[in-house]
C-alpha cells in the first residue's frame, strides 16, 4: 500500500475527490510565484530509506485540465537531487545535493529544456530517463567554484559537454491528447525503462536510473533551461487560469 503525502505552496492545493482519484490544482497567477502542488512517498525521509529499487513498476490513469500548461507536470520516481521543495515544506529531511536519476512521464512547457544531449526532445510530453554515476557527495563540493563558469556562455557550453560524461539521459516524446484520460504504465527493470501508454509501448531505454528512488506526482509554473547554445535560466512562469493535473488508480509493484 502506497502512502502519499500531500504537498502544496500558496496558490495550489491537492484534493482528494474519491478513495483512489486526485486533483493537483496550481491556482492563476503571475510569474515570479512559485505554484506548486505534488503527492509522494519519500520527502520526509533521507535518500537511503526510498522505498523503490529496480525492479518496480507504476501504472495509473491521468489527464490535464488544458493543454500547453505553463511550467512542468509529471509522474514518476526519482532521487530528489537537490531537494528543491525544502524551501516550501517543513519537517522534511534535509539532504545533501546529488547527481540526478530519475525515470518519468515529465510535461515541460517552454522554456524547459533539460535534455543533455541536443538531438533528444526537451519540450512537450516526454518520457524520460536519467542515469548518473554515483559520486560520494563530498566530490560534488568542489562544484560549487564552477558555478560562475555558467555565465560565461563558452565555459557553459563545454561543462554542458562535461556534463554528458557523468549524466547519461534518453527520452522520448508523444502527441497524445492529453485532456483525455489514458492508463500510463512505467516500467523499470534492471537492464531497460519501457514507457506505455493505454498499453502500447511508445518508447523504451537502455539508461536505468541507479539507487532508491521516490514516487512523485506533482504540477508546477516552474521552469529550468539548459540550453546547447549554453544558456542557463530559471524561473516561475504566468498562469493565465487554474489548471490542473488529475490521477487516479495509483499502483506500484515490486514485480516486474
Amino acid at each position: 500500500m502506497i502512502e502519499l503525502k500531500i504537498r502544496q505552496s500558496a496558490h495550489a492545493r491537492v484534493n482528494r475527490i474519491t478513495n483512489d482519484r486526485w486533483r493537483l490544482w496550481i491556482d492563476a497567477g503571475p510569474a515570479g510565484q512559485y505554484r506548486w502542488a505534488q503527492l509522494d512517498d519519500y520527502l520526509n525521509l533521507r535518500r537511503e530509506h526510498f522505498y523503490w529499487e529496480i525492479p518496480f513498476y507504476l501504472t495509473l490513469r491521468a489527464r490535464i485540465s488544458t493543454h500547453d500548461i505553463p511550467g512542468t507536470w509529471g509522474f514518476g520516481f526519482w532521487n530528489d537531487p537537490f531537494s528543491t521543495s525544502l524551501r516550501l515544506t517543513k519537517g522534511t529531511v534535509r539532504r545533501l545535493p546529488s547527481l540526478p536519476q530519475a525515470a518519468w512521464f515529465f510535461y515541460a512547457s517552454p522554456p524547459n529544456y533539460l535534455a543533455l544531449r541536443d538531438t533528444h526532445p526537451a519540450q512537450g510530453m516526454l518520457m524520460a530517463s536519467f542515469s548518473s554515476w554515483r559520486l560520494p557527495t563530498p566530490l560534488l563540493f568542489p562544484g560549487i567554484f564552477t558555478l560562475p563558469l555558467f555565465l560565461i556562455r563558452p565555459a557553459a557550453r563545454l561543462l554542458r559537454r562535461l556534463a554528458q560524461l557523468i549524466i547519461a539521459d534518453d527520452a522520448g516524446r508523444t502527441d497524445i491528447d492529453l485532456t483525455c484520460w489514458h492508463f500510463y504504465r512505467l516500467e523499470c527493470r534492471k537492464t531497460a525503462v519501457n514507457f506505455y501508454v493505454d498499453n502500447r509501448l511508445y518508447f523504451e531505454t537502455a539508461i536505468v536510473p541507479r539507487g532508491k528512488l521516490g514516487l512523485v506526482i506533482w504540477i508546477d509554473n516552474q521552469y529550468l533551461a539548459f540550453t546547447p547554445d549554453g544558456a542557463l535560466r530559471a524561473g516561475t512562469l504566468e498562469t493565465s487560469e487554474d489548471v490542473w493535473l488529475e490521477v487516479e488508480g495509483i499502483a506500484v509493484s515490486k514485480n516486474c
